[in-house]
């Protein structure tokens, strides 16, 4: 397994890109919904459309999104101690 990346920056890095992941997750997890939602409402309007796919295929990404953040909030609060 590869080594833990987040080890090796400094605090304020680890911060920002923290808060960077956070955002873009978050984002990325809003557009997702309503792209699902589109895609239903057009489901029942037109019947399948390859747009119903893309949320679900982007959702391993948001997965591992919340990974790396759930590893940079234990490396901070490995450091905090």
């Amino acid at each position: 397994m590869s080594e833990n990346k987040f080890a090796e920056m400094s605090n304020k890095q680890l911060q920002k890109s923290e808060k960077v992941a956070k955002a873009s997750t978050s984002t990325l997890v809003v557009m997702l919904v309503l792209l699902f939602a589109l895609s239903m409402y057009l489901n029942f309007k037109k019947g399948f459309t390859p747009l119903t796919v893309i949320p679900i295929s982007l959702l391993p990404i948001v997965i591992s999104n919340l990974s790396n953040i759930k590893q940079m909030q234990e490396e901070l609060k490995s450091r905090n101690l």
